[in-house]
């Protein structure tokens, strides 16, 4: 034992805690057993079933996949040692994210981060001291600043070998089949979920968890689970691709959806939610949604991931009763009186960079400047700029409009979804901070449109595309428009469109009253 402890490299935990993502949200026991209890049970008992988890953390998943395929295979390997030393062996392999992640996969599936020793329940070859849970320390390829695999910042991950590197084996090589050299019936986990792409002092980030479901489908298993971040619904950075594929693939056979991510990962707030979905190779048809809300209360319906006409996942079955109600009256879209990002043409670029370029403006109302808002507006008050400054949406400037923030954080549900509008005066600008509803008639006009904004029903429209913090034009595509010569209540709004009461009570079990 001693020769063992002497040839294998036994880091610092603490540095290894230091370096791990934050986005490496482990997987409580009780979600890894209801993403196993999707698939066919009798894989449990078919001793040539193979598993792969290609982003082991805690090694949970094989864990309780070890647990259920002991009792499934008692009767055939009636020797528990024997029947451990085949599933260990011969059925469960791992990829670990980390150094650390490995040692605690080990620890927690073979009761020992060293396989071949003999605390292990089923031991390995003495040369083996890695088992079927492997890590290697991948290198990202570097091409123009970024990882060609995973666009990771080399600024951020060039590092050295002190520091994790984050580039993650299984979406690092081009022939992922060639890691075990085998066929997988199952693969299963929960894949890191972005990496920070260098922009906007470390706030940018790209997608990872895309790459991982990606590159499993090419290794072609019976059997695809893993739960990722709910935003891929409606699109996002660098995921249009990935979102079409998966709303088309009728492979899709279950989706368990969690608006709010703390009722799947307790005390884990990630913005839109998270799901973890059953993709079977050989059988397609209509996909089982599971919606859950906070009251633990479980939605299930049975539909295609897309709606006929629409070009984004609705969540829950309650939204396609509601939508369907909307689109009778065939109105137009809210979306058409929302301006795009940037609407007055101040979000300036130094090129080659991310640093922006602060418009020239001064807090001191002078003489033949307008009103201006800008990022703080709350706190300082509103600025003063020469409105010939702006490159484009001059059409809008003298006009009275609506203003809103084109990002806020949803938090947990019941949410507001969106932030406080207010009403633009004439002679008034704003930055890229906000959007432009508008123009308006009178100031009247533009209030009342805020009372709309302001309804538990708008907000509910806005959800069926917004899973993230952010809240562009393409967010109101779903809300209806209406006649703001009046202003609007919800009591209104459900009257109108003749919602029923069980529709009401899920609209405001999800939306709170505006603040």
């Amino acid at each position: 034992m001693a020769d063992l402890f002497n040839n294998v490299y036994n880091p610092d935990v603490l540095s290894c805690l230091a370096n791990l993502s934050n986005d490496e949200v482990f997987t409580p026991p009780e979600v890894a057993n209801k993403m196993l209890d999707m698939l066919p049970q009798e894989l449990f008992s078919n001793p040539d079933t193979t598993f792969l988890d290609p982003a082991c953390k805690t090694g949970v998943f094989l864990r309780e996949i070890a647990k259920r395929l002991i009792v499934g295979l008692e009767r055939q390997m009636p020797d528990l040692q024997e029947r451990l030393d085949h599933i260990f062996h011969k059925q469960l392999y791992g990829i670990a994210i980390t150094e650390l992640t490995s040692l605690l996969s080990r620890r927690g599936v073979y009761c020992s981060k060293y396989p071949n020793g003999d605390l292990s329940v089923s031991k390995f070859e003495r040369e083996n001291a890695e088992g079927n849970i492997r890590f290697k320390r991948i290198k990202h390829t570097w091409s123009e600043g970024k990882c060609v695999y995973c666009r990771a910042s080399k600024d951020e991950y060039d590092r050295g070998d002190d520091l994790e590197t984050h580039a993650y084996e299984f979406i690092h090589i081009n022939r992922a089949e060639e890691l075990f050299n085998m066929k997988f019936d199952v693969i299963i986990g929960n894949p890191p979920y972005q990496l920070s792409d260098g922009s906007g002092n470390g706030a940018g980030a790209i997608p990872l968890y895309n790459s991982f479901v990606e590159q499993a489908k090419k290794l072609k298993p019976r059997y695809l689970s893993m739960i990722i971040p709910a935003r891929w619904y409606s699109g996002g950075r660098n995921l249009d691709s990935f979102r079409k594929d998966m709303l088309n693939d009728d492979r899709i056979r279950k989706i368990h959806d969690y608006p709010n991510s703390s009722d799947c990962f307790n005390g884990v707030q990630i913005e839109g939610g998270v799901c973890f979905f059953l993709w079977d190779r050989d059988n397609r048809g209509l996909c089982e949604i599971t919606t859950h809300n906070a009251n633990k209360q479980e939605f299930v319906s049975i539909r295609p991931l897309l709606e006929e006409g629409v070009d984004t996942f609705i969540r829950n079955s309650f939204q396609v009763s509601v939508l369907h109600k909307v689109k009778k009256f065939k109105e137009e879209s809210f979306a058409n009186i929302v301006s795009a990002n940037d609407p007055f043409g101040y979000d300036v670029r130094v090129q080659g960079s991310y640093k922006r370029i602060k418009p020239s403006f001064t807090t001191h109302k002078e003489k033949g400047l307008s009103e201006f808002y800008y990022f703080g507006w709350q706190k300082d008050g509103v600025g003063y700029i020469d409105k010939n400054t702006a490159k484009k949406g001059t059409d809008l400037i003298d006009k009275w409009k609506v203003y809103i923030t084109q990002a806020y954080g949803m938090g947990a549900f019941p949410s507001q979804v969106i932030n406080k509008p207010f009403v633009g005066n004439p002679n008034s600008l704003c930055t890229e901070t906000y959007l432009v509803i508008g123009s308006f008639k009178s100031k009247q006009e533009a209030q009342n449109c805020i009372s709309y904004i302001s309804t538990r029903f708008f907000r509910f429209m806005v959800l069926f595309k917004k899973n993230t913090q952010h809240a562009t034009q393409a967010v109101y595509q779903f809300v209806p428009m209406q006649d703001f010569s009046k202003p609007w209540t919800d009591e209104e709004l459900y009257a109108k469109y003749g919602l029923t009461q069980e529709e009401i009570d899920f609209i405001e079990s999800m939306i709170k009253p505006m603040e």
